[in-house]
């Protein structure tokens, strides 16, 4: 039975490259549910089926260790028109077909992403460069090609702040996770989710503010 599933998984995802630009193609394996299209009818069939697997390889990982809850169905379309790199909402990410076909190896984008859809915060309540900062640490932790994509956490530097967001602050997390108290980004992620983010959130989670946290940091960086 397991043979079987695993043929007519590649036969559906076969026809997912080759038609991007000619339809809707939907994929199942595990649970989940991807529909893949586009308007690029010229975007690198390899690419796509990277993408992909790049989805059904993470996206269960990241729903076990933070949302169990998360949208079983996810949509990727590739876009001409959008010219950022990639945005996420309702279950859906837009890829810029042109950022993709510049940088193929920056598969992970997909992680970053989809981590977006696993945190579902909707309105929340706390600060946007907390999202970003954990969207960048699940990249950093579960991503599947970030050295090919040339992707890595910075350097600590003096000029810095835990509210740069993105990598600066992921590189924050990722500190505090294995300095200070390990379990705090999902704890963090969990407190946004319910929209109970708060001025004490950084001390109720490890003991101290996120200021003095940051100074921590700055003092010894070294992860």
């Amino acid at each position: 039975m397991k043979k079987i599933i695993l043929i007519a998984l590649t036969v559906v995802v076969f026809t997912a490259v080759n038609s991007l630009a000619g339809g809707i193609d939907t994929l199942k394996k595990n649970g989940y549910t991807l529909i893949v299209s586009g308007n690029d009818e010229n975007f690198d069939k390899e690419l796509t089926q990277k993408l992909i697997n790049t989805f059904f390889e993470v996206y269960p990982k990241l729903a076990k260790e933070y949302n169990k809850n998360t949208d079983k169905v996810v949509t990727f379309f590739i876009d001409t028109a959008y010219h950022g790199v990639a945005a996420t909402g309702d279950g859906k990410v837009v890829f810029s077909a042109e950022y993709m076909a510049k940088h193929k190896t920056d598969i992970d984008v997909v992680t970053h992403e989809v981590m977006h859809i696993v945190q579902g915060y909707g309105e929340t309540n706390g600060p946007w460069w907390v999202t970003e900062g954990i969207a960048d640490y699940a990249r950093y932790k579960f991503g599947v090609a970030n050295e090919a994509g040339n992707w890595r956490l910075p350097e600590f530097k003096a000029t810095q702040n835990f509210d740069n967001s993105y990598r600066v602050t992921a590189r924050f997390l990722a500190w505090i996770e294995a300095k200070v108290k390990k379990g705090t980004v999902k704890k963090l992620d969990d407190v946004m989710r319910k929209h109970a983010y708060n001025d004490n959130t950084w001390k109720e989670i490890t003991g101290y503010t996120v200021e003095d946290l940051w100074k921590k940091y700055a003092a010894n960086p070294a992860i």
